[in-house]
């Protein structure tokens, strides 16, 4: 026996190359898919934010607010917020929406956000055909 075949760290090791190697494909093929989206859908209830929301059922974070595919095909967390003390009486001008970058998800967490991701933007993609069609 070979030491990778006994070292318990091997496996490990492994495991991790190939959930890295998943993350990076479902990245490119996310980013291919979200350019052929036209147009892209703007979040809905939101003023100024384009986006797809990543629901995962089962799968909460409560460290983690609402997750949106932008238009640049990365995941963000959608930070909604209305400045009440601001004195203007508009309230579109009181509203702040950010986009915060989840650049630090593991592998793992990216892997079942993109899948979703991807599923929502190849729905939109077949209702957008559709609808070409019609």
């Amino acid at each position: 026996m070979t030491s990778e075949e006994t070292d318990p760290l091997a496996h490990k090791a492994h495991a991790d190359l190939i959930v890295e190697r998943a993350a990076e494909q479902l990245r490119r093929l996310l980013h291919e898919a979200v350019q052929k989206l036209d147009p892209f859908p703007p979040f809905p209830g939101a003023f100024f934010t384009y986006g797809i929301e990543v629901e995962l059922p089962g799968f909460a974070n409560p460290e983690r607010g609402c997750v949106v595919l932008g238009p640049d095909a990365e995941l963000y967390e959608l930070e909604l917020s209305i400045d009440f003390a601001e004195d203007a009486g508009d309230p579109v001008a009181a509203r702040d929406e950010r986009m915060k970058k989840l650049d630090d998800l593991h592998p793992c967490d990216y892997v079942v956000y993109a899948y979703h991701a991807l599923t929502k933007v190849v729905e939109l993609l077949l209702e957008q055909a559709e609808a070409q069609k019609a």
